[in-house]
Formats: structure tokens, C-alpha cells, sequence
């Protein structure tokens, strides 16, 4: 099945480069695995690799590379908790610019693990709300 016919709902509503990433990567990802979960986690793993969720969306993040721990080491036996595209490895003042964008409160006290894991939480508020959930 082509990657754009499956999109998920926060892809379609990203910039059309993000969609295209995750489209191309998942085609690829099926071809190699087969259609189904992990080729999603895959299409996943590269759109992390560019963008970040904000909110019910993905935007570019500033730089390249993995947004954490998992992304960065890979590998089944290497497993580490995600940031559910919450660019962890970016700088708290980007955390901080990120949790204002969200209206997170609280957030000139928090850590930041504490802001990335808030910054996750308003996400999937938003995308449930925007998927009508």
C-alpha cells in the first residue's frame, strides 16, 4: 500500500516535506518488511530524524539528527523509552519555545525531562482533539 494512502493524521497535517519523508520511507520500509507495524515505526524513525511533534503536527526541527535515546541507539535488544517526537536532545530554551507554542504551565519551573514529557502530553492532547477522539 503507498506511503500516502496510509498517512497518519499528523503527518497529512505537517508540511508536505514531512509527508513526503514519511511516504518514501514507509514505500521503502514495505518493500524490505512488509506492510504493517514496522514499516510505520520505520517511516517514523526518519521523520524524527528532521521534525519534531508539535502539537497536531510535525515542524522542522533546527537541526538534524535523532530526538532520543531510542533514535539514537536503535536496534530491538537496545530499546529505550521514546519521546513520542518530541525532539529531546534539542536545548531546554528550544523546549521552552516549544511549551509556549502549547501553552504548557508550569513551564519556567520545569526540568528538562519534565518539559519534554509535558511537551508529549499536550501533543497527544491536541492530536486527540484534532482526530475528534
Amino acid at each position: 500500500m503507498p506511503g500516502r494512502e496510509v498517512l497518519p493524521s499528523t503527518v497529512r497535517r505537517s508540511p508536505e516535506k514531512a509527508q513526503r519523508t514519511w511516504a518514501k520511507t514507509h514505500d521503502s520500509a514495505v518493500e524490505t518488511y512488509g506492510e504493517g507495524e514496522r514499516a510505520h515505526r520505520t517511516a517514523f524513525a526518519s521523520l524524527k530524524h528532521e521534525f519534531e511533534k508539535v502539537g497536531d503536527h510535525w515542524e522542522p526541527k533546527g537541526r538534524k539528527g535523532p530526538s532520543d535515546r531510542q533514535a539514537a541507539g536503535g536496534g530491538p535488544a537496545r530499546r529505550a523509552p521514546t519521546a513520542g517526537g518530541v525532539d529531546a536532545n534539542a536545548t531546554k530554551e528550544h523546549l521552552m519555545e516549544v511549551a509556549r507554542k502549547l501553552d504548557v504551565r508550569g513551564r519556567s519551573r520545569m526540568t528538562k525531562p519534565e518539559l519534554v514529557n509535558a511537551i508529549q502530553k499536550a501533543n497527544d492532547r491536541q492530536t486527540r482533539h484534532a482526530r475528534g477522539d
